[in-house]
């Protein structure tokens, strides 16, 4: 199973550091939290990230000198957290060092697409990339393409295509998807993986391309040639 990529939510409302968490749980992120300046700069320290989304209102130390802090110890990506209004707090993030910014409040999916953006920049310049038939997974981006046609995967997208490409015409069972994909059992009753399977269709299959990821009828899926 591909490592997880680490998410540090520095972010003092209970609110939405709980939101956070759970939202990008579910998309495969390792979430690291912190509810104040400070312990946000010992988390960075003791378990370094591969980025930040960082509040500006913090106790203890404001986010404008976290980011600063955070800049003079490298190239980590950081994103801050403004109130939608405040114009100031965004200059100021920029000018110390902050990649991007987002208002509050924020739809998720426009998270989640900064965060991609910001990752792949810090990816190697020579990335892998996977190919079978017309698709392609380009693990530096970590994007797919199609016939000339690239689409965004979320976290969990990837690593379950990432897993059918490493493994092409091979029957994998739900068992083993479980496991490599999501690292533990979710239990009989769960769809979680016809659910990211159908969303894996729905991007790879776009422009009326024939199916590549195939069900084997009470065992699991298969990446294969169209039928």
């Amino acid at each position: 199973m591909a490592t997880p990529l680490r998410v540090l939510v520095i972010e003092d409302e209970e609110r939405i550091r709980q939101f956070l968490q759970r939202g990008l749980s579910y998309e495969g992120y390792r979430v690291d939290i912190a509810e104040d300046g400070p312990s946000g700069l010992d988390s960075a320290r003791d378990n370094p990230p591969d980025i930040v989304l960082l509040d500006v209102m913090l106790p203890g130390m404001n986010g404008i000198e976290v980011c600063r802090r955070l800049r003079a110890g490298g190239d980590l990506p950081i994103l801050m957290l403004t109130a939608k209004d405040a114009i100031e707090d965004r200059v100021a993030g920029l000018d110390a060092g902050a990649d991007d910014y987002l208002p509050k409040p924020f739809a998720f999916d426009e998270l989640l697409a900064r965060i991609r953006a910001l990752l792949r920049r810090i990816q190697p310049s020579k990335p892998d990339v996977f190919r079978f038939d017309n698709l392609e997974l380009d693990t530096g981006t970590r994007q797919g393409r199609r016939d000339g046609r690239t689409f965004d995967l979320t976290a969990k997208e990837y690593e379950l295509l990432e897993l059918f490409m490493r493994n092409p015409r091979r029957v994998l069972t739900r068992e083993i998807i479980y496991d490599r994909v999501w690292g533990y059992d979710f239990g009989g009753e769960s769809n979680i993986i016809e659910v990211y399977v159908r969303y894996l269709r729905q991007k790879t299959e776009a422009g009326d391309h024939p199916r590549l990821i195939h069900t084997v009828r009470g065992i699991g899926y298969v990446l294969r040639e169209p039928e």
